[in-house]
């Protein structure tokens, strides 16, 4: 048997024998789909998020079925630090706000100092009305992070104590790595400047 054979005969094989993982995520679908009960169980592993404080919550990107869940904790802003995947429609007569701030997560790539301020603005303005805050990011490491900090700091928080506090109560996050921590303190200067 020549090499292409081979070949060709393992693409078949995997062709018709999907990998243990994706026949994992589609009985996955179907018990979040179809069981209330297995509903609730997964939601933390399809949505994982953290309390921070009273007003902000960080985590990943949620699904348009975590809305009502987000709507009762309180929630009334999500800013999606996101590049490539843009906030869900919300249909509910009661949507909640969402602001998308495209970003990279990339040393190569800086987060935009504005985008940083306009997201800590829109939270102001929502916890000033009442309203609690969520930002996240794909895995609530590192941009959503950088944005929770900075509403911490627009709050008065000083930089290291809101990186601190976000560390210890989201063990993924990561707001002291070297590409983050900057733009964090470039924010809190900008903001506490502008003063």
């Amino acid at each position: 048997m020549t090499s292409v054979g081979f070949l060709k005969l393992n693409v078949t094989a995997f062709r018709r024998t999907p990998p243990i993982w994706e026949m994992l995520c589609m009985v996955m679908l179907l018990c979040v789909k179809y069981t209330p009960s297995a509903r609730s169980l997964c939601y933390d592993w399809l949505m994982n998020f953290s309390h921070i404080t009273d007003d902000l919550f960080v985590g990943t990107m949620p699904s348009l079925d975590d809305y009502n869940r987000l709507r009762d904790l309180g929630i009334r802003l999500i800013i999606n630090m996101r590049f490539t995947f843009g906030p869900r429609f919300d249909s509910h007569h009661k949507p909640i706000k969402t602001l998308w701030l495209r970003s990279i997560d990339s040393p190569f790539f800086p987060i935009s100092i504005p985008k940083l301020i306009q997201g800590a603005q829109s939270a102001l303005e929502t916890i000033r009305d009442g309203g609690k805050v969520y930002a996240h990011c794909a895995y609530g490491r590192h941009r959503g992070v950088a944005m929770g900090a900075c509403i911490l700091i627009a709050q008065g928080y000083d930089p290291l104590t809101a990186m601190e506090l976000i560390a210890a109560r989201r063990s993924v996050a990561n707001p002291f790595a070297f590409y983050i921590r900057p733009r964090i303190l470039k924010f809190a200067k900008e903001w506490n400047g502008k003063k």
